[in-house]
């Protein structure tokens, strides 16, 4: 019996170090950093939501009296809310992150691409800028998936540089954080992209 305790004591022993060697020298699983925490650091809402699908804003039916056909997404930044016709008189009113002081804009377009789990290339003017600003690099490319900063579902507006995409960081939903593309919790974004075709006409306005 003794003998079986200590080649038991013994295994433990030797798989400790293995478990030990699993992280980092010198760095906790919390101090590590995702791309998309060092691009839109956390607010103080972060403690609340840490990383969730859901959004803090939660998207509703309301009276929409403007006319605009069925089908129209207007987005709003200053309201930072974005809202899809569904038929006359309503519309979904979904909470939205925008672009930060600088990088608003307005006009009127189109959805000219759909992607699901989008990879991302970000524009070489942002990758300067940030190397300039920050001293990060970012990468020239992307792929997909859950850390990718667009998230569950992108939807491209016209040739621009711009987006309606997902994020799962809800801290950003609400608040004037991006480079000008808007951001939706993925819960909200895969609900609009599946109602939304090639062709929607979009609004965003100020």
């Amino acid at each position: 019996m003794k003998r079986l305790i200590s080649s038991a004591f013994l295994a433990l022993c030797l798989m400790a170090p293995a478990a030990v060697q699993a992280q980092p020298a010198g760095q906790s699983s919390s101090e590590s950093k995702s791309l998309l925490q060092m691009l839109f650091p956390p607010s103080d809402n972060y403690n609340k939501f840490r990383r969730s699908d859901k959004s803090p804003i939660k998207r509703k039916v309301i009276s929409f009296t403007e006319n605009h056909p069925v089908g129209t997404i207007i987005i709003d930044t200053s309201d930072r809310r974005l809202y899809h016709v569904i038929k006359p008189g309503k519309a979904t009113a979904y909470g939205i992150g925008v672009g930060r002081d600088g990088f608003t804009w307005q006009g009127k377009n189109k959805i000219t691409r759909k992607a699901e789990w989008p990879g991302w290339t970000p524009p070489q003017v942002m990758r300067d800028r940030v190397k300039r600003q920050e001293g990060r690099v970012l990468p020239a490319y992307m792929e997909g998936g859950p850390d990718n900063p667009l998230g569950a579902r992108a939807m491209y507006i016209g040739s621009t540089i711009y987006r309606i995409h997902g994020t799962n960081q809800p801290w950003t939903i609400g608040q004037a954080m991006s480079s000008g593309c808007i951001r939706m919790a993925n819960e909200d974004v895969i609900d609009l992209y599946n109602k939304t075709d090639v062709g929607t006409r979009v609004i965003v306005r100020q």
